[in-house]
């Protein structure tokens, strides 16, 4: 087909609009208006025909006004046969008119709007004076150009007709472009009735390939089923049967519109209607493609599911959702603007407008976009998830939610509070359920009354006491003698308690300050009183036999070299490790007897 018939895609709309019309000015409609036309000569004056061949454009619509109403005898009236033997013209005109008209529809379409309206024709193109064309059409045996002429009418009055050289040239043409032996098998009426600028013929042939593309497509299909479902099934991942499954439809679908349209090329359409079957094509196969990847999205959004799933990080997956929504926006809306400049309309100053609404948008939004980045941070760096206890802004709470544009906390006093994603994320945030262990500190302040020896005492049996203990980790125990204080002796205790519940913490907390206050007691000394009030009163003082009791234990841990200050020695360590009994004895549960008392190591 020669570049004559080659559309551009601004002129499908319009012969949509055409077809639909059926009027006698169609042809015209695939003139591109982007095209500058020189400026008419000033009009000579116009002559009077009543078949209106007073123009090259009244010439070109009026025969193919009487075309269409299959009035070929008139059609005949604008070609100018005076080659032929004047016997021969009544019958011989009609049918070259009709011929030329068939080679037309399928070759060239006559752009009407292009043609003068002056009855001398358009000057200097070229062209001899009295002489305008419609257009060439190329074939194998080189082109013929389509020209109107300007000849004389029986009374001598100028009229334009199509040319005789190019009527001369008609029967070569039609043999090369007509249906050829279809005509001699199918009944005129197949030729005669024409919708949409498509004959009944065509429309026949255009559902029957329809019918059989779809078949030849299944039959592909499913051929290819039967030769790779059993390969597929041998791999140890169904991710290669899930993505066969997902592109099998749409590639069915692709595979149907390709042997469509090669089959259509073959019907010898006229020309808009094969432009407008090809861009249908186009946005069905722009379809078949969106179709694909919208399927193949949702095959992607599945698997990462599963992956965050795999690996623990199910906060993430209620962000794979609306991640998946905007993916499928996207293509959406690029599968949108390509179907609008397919059918031939102006996306420029669309894809500038929504540029510009996009600006506007993002603008209004500023805070609910970085409200949506917050969250998505959140999910991706998680330094909470939900059901973590965590500390952020000077508050705590229980996270209950992450939303893609807040956060909602439920506080200690049971409220919830919302906070804004962008916000949230810029906080530090300090997340107590990460947490390993949880750290025991206090201080003890004994009564200056307390000699040397009882503290001695007292700091083995504290530390006795937390290397014992199941529940405090060995390598963090710590006490220490620190410092005279106003009115007190202080020691510190410094131990991490393994456990991450903070309720656990407590209990085992209150267990050990109970057997702390035991041992205190035991070494014969006391809490000092922080309180500088002068009172008078009764002092029953120290406990002598207590503290006489302990110097002899000390005494005795002496000779024995077992007085582990400053330091216990890694096998006493070791021997003690898990004597303490835990839960504490008398607890409901407490079912074995670790052999270990609180006052003095191993009971005999």
């Amino acid at each position: 087909m020669s570049d004559h018939f080659v559309f551009a895609k601004a002129h499908v709309r319009a012969l949509f609009v055409a077809l639909m019309l059926a009027g006698p000015a169609s042809p015209g409609l695939a003139q591109d208006a982007s095209e500058q036309k020189p400026d008419p000569p000033e009009p000579t004056a116009a002559v009077f025909d009543e078949f209106d061949r007073g123009t090259p454009r009244g010439t070109a619509i009026g025969y193919l006004t009487a075309c269409r109403a299959g009035d070929y005898t008139r059609a005949a009236r604008y070609l100018d046969l005076r080659r032929l033997d004047p016997a021969e013209r009544n019958t011989l005109g009609p049918k070259l008119a009709r011929e030329l008209k068939v080679v037309l529809d399928r070759q060239l379409w006559v752009p009407v709007d292009d043609l003068s309206e002056d009855p001398a024709g358009i000057q200097g193109d070229g062209l001899e004076a009295h002489v305008d064309r419609l257009g060439r059409i190329d074939g194998p045996d080189g082109g013929v150009e389509i020209d109107l002429e300007r000849v004389s009418r029986e009374d001598g009055v100028p009229i334009w007709q199509v040319s005789a050289a190019t009527v001369a040239r008609v029967p070569r043409l039609y043999a090369e472009f007509g249906y050829g032996p279809l005509e001699r098998f199918l009944p005129s009426v197949f030729f005669e009735v024409r919708v949409l600028e498509v004959l009944l013929w065509q429309w026949v042939a255009l559902l029957f390939l329809t019918f059989t593309a779809w078949l030849l497509a299944y039959l592909a299909a499913a051929t290819t089923l039967a030769v790779l479902r059993p390969i597929l099934a041998r791999t140890e991942t169904d991710l290669d049967d899930r993505l066969f499954d997902t592109m099998l439809p749409p590639l069915r679908l692709f595979m149907t519109i390709f042997l469509f349209w090669i089959g259509s090329n073959s019907l010898g359409l006229a020309v808009p209607a094969e432009a407008f079957i090809s861009a249908v094509c186009r946005a069905a196969v722009l379809g078949a493609i969106t179709w694909l990847l919208m399927r193949l999205v949702n095959v992607v959004g599945e698997v990462v599911e599963q992956r965050l799933e795999t690996r623990g990080q199910e906060t993430a997956v209620p962000l794979v959702a609306p991640g998946r929504k905007a993916v499928k926006g996207v293509i959406f809306l690029v599968t949108f603007v390509a179907m609008l400049d397919n059918f031939g309309f102006n996306v420029t100053a669309l894809v500038a407008g929504l540029g510009v609404g996009g600006i506007a948008v993002a603008l209004a939004a500023q805070k609910s976009i970085e409200n949506l980045f917050g969250g998505i941070m959140l999910y991706a760096d998680r330094p909470v998830r939900v059901g973590d206890y965590c500390g952020f802004g000077g508050r705590v709470g229980v996270i209950e939610e992450i939303g893609m544009r807040s956060t909602r906390i439920r506080t200690l006093d049971r409220t919830i509070v919302t906070v804004p994603n962008a916000e949230f994320s810029s906080l530090q945030i300090e997340n107590f359920a990460e947490r390993d262990s949880i750290r025991l500190s206090t201080t003890l302040g004994l009564r200056y009354e307390t000699t040397p020896d009882q503290i001695r005492h007292l700091l083995v049996e504290l530390r006795r006491l937390l290397y014992a203990h199941p529940m405090v980790s060995n390598d963090t125990a710590r006490v220490r003698f620190t410092s005279f204080g106003a009115f007190s002796l202080d020691l510190e205790i410094r131990a991490y308690v393994t456990t991450s519940d903070w309720t656990e913490f407590m209990g085992i907390r209150e267990d050990l300050y109970l057997q702390i206050m035991d041992l205190v007691a035991a070494s014969g000394t006391g809490f000092a009183f922080p309180s500088q009030t002068l009172y008078l009163g009764k002092d029953d003082g120290l406990d002598s036999e207590r503290g006489q009791a302990a110097a002899a234990e000390v005494a005795a841990w002496r000779e024995q070299h077992e007085l582990f200050l400053p330091d216990f020695s890694d096998a006493e360590i070791e021997r003690l490790q898990g004597k303490h009994e835990w839960p504490p004895v008398g607890t409901p549960g407490e079912t074995h007897d670790s052999g270990y008392s609180a006052k003095g190591g191993d009971e005999t």
